[in-house]
């Protein structure tokens, strides 16, 4: 499905990611996982296109459709290809409503109908219920949803979370995984998580990359994220 190869990626002079590999396979939830800084959100951006890749390859293919290289599409062309992005800080416009705020990622997507898909307001009904205020009314958590909902207007086969439980309460995070197992389990969509939270990875994730020092450290099923890999990678 997303498949990324000895992906390089420097800031001016200084070397961010080196030959980073990433696979993901149609209809897992997998997660990137490390600690802040080790290049995580770097590799998302370099997905979407927001970050220009030295050497290496990004592939797509889309269901039924022939491998497609992202690095050579802009970055609007590469939702429309079925990859939705929820960024870290949510950048949901708060001076326009929700129902303004889905409207204009409706226009932007590949929805034909240019209407709401009936599983956005059956995960989220708060949000049908608050169309009419302003996002920036709305607390961190319907934020999220109304940040997760603007990427699922866009139907997505592949769904990218960055920090999806950032600073949020043990209910909210809870609240959360549910969420994401909906969306893996309910409606299908292969995802992958970027984090750090430990717990919260373990009760969503079917597999795992680890970044450390924006190089592949470890991967493999849950399972596998072993006490060493933890007290090595992860633990503070």
């Amino acid at each position: 499905m997303l498949s990324v190869k000895a992906v390089n990626q420097f800031y001016g002079q200084n070397h961010t990611l080196w030959d980073i590999d990433l696979e993901l396979h149609r209809g897992q939830c997998n997660c990137l996982i490390g600690r802040n800084g080790v290049g995580k959100t770097t590799l998302v951006n370099c997905i979407m296109g927001h970050l220009p890749v030295k050497s290496g390859s990004v592939t797509w293919q889309s269901a039924n459709e022939e491998p497609q290289n992202l690095l050579a599409l802009p970055v609007e062309t590469r939702a429309l290809m079925g990859i939705g992005y929820v960024p870290q800080g949510r950048q949901i416009f708060s001076q326009m409503s929700v129902d303004e705020n889905l409207q204009i990622a409706l226009m932007a997507g590949r929805n034909k109908t240019r209407r709401i898909p009936t599983q956005v307001y059956d995960l989220f009904p708060v949000l049908k219920a608050m169309g009419a205020r302003k996002a920036g009314e709305l607390d961190e958590h319907q934020q999220q949803q109304l940040a997760i909902s603007r990427a699922l207007v866009l139907e997505p086969e592949l769904l990218i979370l960055d920090e999806p439980t950032q600073r949020t309460s043990e209910a909210m995070e809870a609240n959360m995984g549910n969420i994401i197992h909906r969306l893996n389990r309910d409606l299908g969509l292969t995802l992958l998580l970027v984090g750090h939270k430990l717990p919260f990875i373990r009760s969503v994730a079917d597999r795992f990359w680890l970044m450390d020092g924006g190089r592949n450290v470890a991967q493999g099923t849950m399972a596998q994220l072993d006490d060493n890999l933890v007290k090595t990678y992860l633990s503070v």
